[in-house]
């Protein structure tokens, strides 16, 4: 059997103007760094358009030649940044020298359908490339507020020991503040106090509201979804000014209660979506099937209707749950000092202390909240295999 011949040899014209432009953007990150962002963007799109054409039409062998590219960009991160230059370096040079020969080769069309015009081609991977920066803009901020943690110092930067990546500029100090500190522990019981009641109630509601919503004879019933899920669409600070003027005239304004009614209005819709999208692939004759067997409503929700429903149930109840313990506005505006949740004391910190301690906290929640997310996405999976939309 012969391996895979490549479509077609891509023209100079097309692929060397297109990795000059990737270096383009490369250099304007690096020139960005040094203070001269118009400077990097020239130079990166020239030298990788000089680097694209020699490659491929001087040396031609590709695996020489991405050593070869792989060699100079560590260099050249070396000369420019140190050690920390060396790992950018290398990434840039093994990505820019599979990059020039995956368009020299046409290998960029091999698993497309081959009617598609250069237009749709274009479109296809730019549509990616899109997203792919939309990703790394928002996850960024995330990746550098995780190694700033660990800082030796007082410091919301990165020390000179940092970027050599000398043991002496990492520490574990501000996580055991949070651990040994009595106001980050008061903060934390607070918080773990508020949110699972707020679950619980925003769990039970949204529940029951969905089952009721879902059922086609309920008059008004896209007006009534409107409104139960309009927490997600109102400005925060709306509700937040909202629930203290009302929450102030009947007595619940400072109250352990009043914070945890409140998260609860929040996390309801977050409950009634996951439900009624669950909801679309039930077979209600099996509700039928049961009321003829002489199971009550009671049970018929408990013993058939829930177990189908559970996963995004778990899944409303996971995101009730990360909103009320990441929440920080309406409990500014309804709670009271005893209150204090974890968001709070972050908030205080940032206003007040300038503690870094903030830093290993954002850390830990990043951690729990990938873990739920990660729990969220299992149950859809399991859920969808349920209700028979994906194999199992």
């Amino acid at each position: 059997m012969t391996a895979l011949t490549p479509i077609s040899r891509t023209p100079v014209s097309f692929y060397v103007p297109v990795v000059a432009a990737a270096g383009a953007f490369a250099g304007l990150l690096v020139g960005t760094s040094q203070g001269s962002s118009l400077l990097g963007l020239l130079i990166g799109a020239a030298l990788l358009a000089v680097i694209a054409f020699v490659a491929t039409n001087v040396l031609k062998n590709e695996q020489a030649a991405r050593w070869i590219i792989l060699a100079l960009f560590t260099a050249l991160g070396f000369w420019v940044g140190g050690l920390p230059g060396i790992v950018l370096g290398a990434l840039f040079g093994w990505f820019f020298g599979w990059f020039t020969f995956w368009l020299f080769e046409g290998r960029y069309r091999r698993k497309l359908p081959p009617y598609l015009t250069p237009m749709q081609v274009l479109w296809h991977f730019s549509f990616r490339v899109i997203c792919g920066a939309i990703f790394v803009f928002l996850i960024t901020p995330i990746l550098v507020v995780m190694p700033l943690s660990f800082n030796a110092e007082d410091f919301f930067t990165f020390t000179p020991e940092m970027l050599r990546f000398d043991p002496a500029g990492y520490s574990l100090k501000h996580y055991q503040d949070f651990f040994t500190s009595s106001e980050w522990q008061q903060a934390l019981r607070n918080s773990l106090l508020i949110a699972p009641v707020a679950t619980l109630l925003s769990v039970s509601f949204g529940t029951l509201a969905a089952i009721g919503l879902s059922s086609e004879h309920v008059p008004f019933r896209r007006a009534i979804m409107a409104i139960l899920i309009s927490p997600m669409i109102v400005p925060l600070i709306i509700s937040a000014a909202g629930m203290y003027f009302f929450y102030s005239r009947i007595g619940l304004q400072g109250t352990y209660a009043g914070v945890v009614l409140a998260h609860a209005a929040l996390g309801i819709p977050f409950v009634i979506i996951t439900v009624t999208a669950t909801l679309v692939g039930f077979d209600r004759s099996l509700t039928r099937a049961a009321a003829n067997m002489g199971a009550d409503p009671v049970t018929t929700f408990f013993r058939v209707q829930m177990p189908l429903i559970l996963p995004g149930v778990i899944s409303g109840g996971l995101f009730a749950f990360i909103t009320s313990f990441d929440e920080v506005v309406v409990v500014l505006f309804v709670g009271s000092a005893s209150q204090q949740t974890l968001p709070w004391q972050m908030f205080t910190g940032l206003r007040e202390q300038i503690s870094p301690t903030i830093l290993a906290v954002a850390t830990i929640l990043v951690f729990i909240s990938i873990v739920l997310l990660t729990v969220v996405e299992l149950l859809r999976r399991r859920s969808e295999r349920l209700r028979g939309m994906s194999p199992g």
